[in-house]
């Protein structure tokens, strides 16, 4: 396990999001993301709450922001190393944002997510 703090945590999120291709992030719309130090589930690294954008409809104008939320403490027990630890950072936000795009769990799986 590697142990980083709160900041350094939080700037790796921020080198995550933006290494999104801007042809995706785009298209990224009305999400928050949040990082958590650990979540009420044991070992889940992230969480998607939300309207996918394949949800939205006509009645969605106004809607409270997404969210998502990266679990650092879970991340974190994950890695051995930094180059671990900003793969799986890079990996669950890619998996959430997925999520916002209206991508399973079950297709993320098959995807190697």
């Amino acid at each position: 396990m590697i142990a980083v703090s709160r900041e350094q945590f939080e700037a790796l999120v921020a080198a995550a999001l933006d290494s999104i291709p801007a042809e995706l992030a785009r298209h990224i719309d009305n999400v928050a993301v949040f990082v958590e130090d650990r979540s009420r589930y044991p070992g889940l690294l992230g969480l998607y709450e939300g309207i996918p954008l394949t949800g939205r409809g006509t009645s969605y104008a106004g809607a409270m922001p997404d969210r998502i939320t990266l679990y650092r403490e879970a991340i974190c027990a994950r890695s051995d190393t930094e180059d671990e630890l900003v793969e799986g950072i890079r990996r669950t936000v890619v998996h959430e944002i997925a999520h916002h795009f209206g991508i399973s769990d079950a297709r993320l799986r098959a995807l190697g997510y």
